[in-house]
């Protein structure tokens, strides 16, 4: 089922106050609580929403420096490489791609030989044919699903005053 413009008006309120009661999103959307429960439940259902957890700083957690590493790998081996990089900490996120290789990952570090060491690690795994850094500068459009969620839902206002950023997405039920 399609993202309609009261699951968009939940979801920005879910985005903007993920620690706010459905009762007090049903309050604040004149809804019934029940109604508001029940969209929750199936935007859950159906995978529009996929988890209720804090965003956390890699910064704020000691790892400030941010690259994206481009692994190339040997045909055949994608699985066992991808459950490798699943045992590295400091690889937050990893995707298979097209183009010039065939994974890439965001990787933090402390600094950048720390960043050297993480790398080093993922060139000895077996299948691992080479790897291409990039280093982040600078956060210039940070992580936001809100322009989206508007975009799908026939919205352009919300019912809050929040930045259009996913600040977290944990919440009280």
């Amino acid at each position: 089922m399609p993202v309609d413009a009261l699951d968009a008006k939940i979801l920005r309120l879910l985005l903007e106050q993920p620690r706010t009661s459905v009762r007090e999103y049903a309050r604040v959307l004149g809804v019934a609580r029940g109604t508001v429960q029940a969209r929750l439940d199936r935007l859950e259902r159906d995978g529009v929403i996929t988890a209720y957890s804090p965003r956390l700083s890699p910064a704020a957690l000691g790892h400030p420096l941010l690259a994206f590493v481009h692994i190339e790998v040997t045909q055949g081996h994608l699985e066992e490489v991808a459950a490798a990089l699943a045992e590295v900490p400091q690889i937050i996120e990893a995707f298979s791609t097209t183009g010039g290789g065939d994974l890439l990952t965001r990787v933090v570090a402390r600094d950048a030989a720390h960043l050297e060491d993480v790398i080093q690690r993922l060139i000895s795994l077996p299948g691992v044919v080479r790897t291409r850094t990039e280093m982040a500068l600078r956060e210039r459009v940070p992580h936001r699903m809100l322009p989206l969620v508007e975009a799908v839902g026939g919205t352009s206002t919300g019912t809050g005053t929040g930045t259009g950023t996913n600040s977290g997405t944990t919440r009280a039920r």
